[in-house]
């Protein structure tokens, strides 16, 4: 992968580790309208980033690769 490619696959699992986000979001203001306890926490929310490698450092090394 050259330095373009990289990044363009740092920027897609941004969108996707954004996309899931708001799907959280969406989530749990849908169970709030209703009265029911949120379906996601903030633990999970920022476990995100680490499931997506977008941690500072794992991007760091991916991008000087």
């Amino acid at each position: 992968m050259d330095e373009t490619q990289r990044a363009a696959f740092v920027i897609s699992q941004s969108i996707c580790c954004m996309a899931e986000m708001e799907a959280m979001k969406a989530e749990n203001d849908a169970r709030a309208r209703r009265g029911y306890t949120q379906a996601f926490t903030s633990n999970q929310f920022m476990e995100l980033p680490d499931k997506y490698g977008l941690g500072h450092n794992t991007i760091i090394q991916f991008l000087n690769q």
